[in-house]
């Protein structure tokens, strides 16, 4: 697909991080981009920098992502493009023991419901959506009418002591990335997937300097964390080459994370 000022996207999670990272990308291009985030104060100012619009929205309701595609398309049109940024994490061993009082407490179900609506099931409630919608579009010479990249992460394939509700999420979006594109092949729309390393991501930025750098030390190379903008340059080669469709890519120097 080529990308230029007659295309509309969509990019959830777009006001920090890897979302940001790629709506600036997307917009470089001529890109008409629309940010699906609740940060409202940041979406804000990234969408006013990159000439694109803020929608508010909240990837575990129906009525709220409604409403956000339809400002969107209000202000742009119908997406040809969505990327899916939005997601958030959570860490607790399935069953442990205290080592203070050997009280013994298990996962709560209830956060594991709240990481599973999120990261997948808000991932999943956005592709079916957008896909709707690119339905209505007229197709484009080669007979694509869009592109879609999912995130999921490497913890999908090696996740870490007390990533079990995460990587049954990010498990879940790499699970449905090849179904997903097999249900829209006859309509030419595409998805993908990527799985993201140890990323610069604001969550990350939080962290102290000597944690930082012992997880930089354990990407075998380069040895450092991601940066976003390497995260953008895959999903628009993802959007960008036609023949790229119903695959999960990992972006991670190489690592392949211990169990703790």
């Amino acid at each position: 697909m080529k990308l230029d000022n007659s295309v509309a996207a969509v990019v959830t999670g777009g006001a920090s991080g890897l979302g940001a990272a790629t709506a600036r990308a997307l917009a470089a291009k001529g890109v008409k981009v629309a940010i699906f985030d609740m940060q409202a104060e940041k979406g804000e100012a990234v969408a006013a920098e990159i000439g694109g619009v803020f929608c508010e929205v909240n990837v575990t309701s129906d009525d709220s992502v409604d409403a956000g595609f339809a400002k969107a398309r209000a202000a742009h049109g119908q997406e040809r493009v969505l990327v899916c940024c939005a997601g958030t994490g959570n860490a607790m061993k399935t069953a442990s023991r205290s080592k203070e009082d050997g009280s013994i407490k298990h996962f709560s179900l209830q956060a594991f419901d709240w990481l599973i609506q999120i990261n997948l099931i808000g991932t999943f409630r956005c592709v079916a959506k957008s896909a709707a919608g690119m339905l209505t579009l007229d197709p484009l010479e080669d007979g694509e009418r869009g592109a879609m990249v999912m995130t999921a992460s490497v913890a999908a394939e090696d996740g870490q002591i007390g990533q079990a509700a995460y990587s049954a999420s990010k498990g879940g979006v790499v699970g449905m990335t090849l179904p997903i594109a097999r249900d829209l092949m006859g309509e030419g729309i595409r998805i993908n997937t990527i799985l993201p390393g140890i990323f610069e991501t604001p969550l990350m930025q939080g962290a102290p300097q000597n944690v930082k750098d012992a997880l930089a030390a354990s990407v075998p190379f380069p040895k450092r964390l991601g940066n976003p903008p390497e995260y953008a340059h895959l999903a628009l080669t993802m959007i960008e080459n036609g023949y790229f469709n119903g695959e999960d890519v990992r972006l991670d120097g190489a690592i392949r994370m211990a169990p703790r």
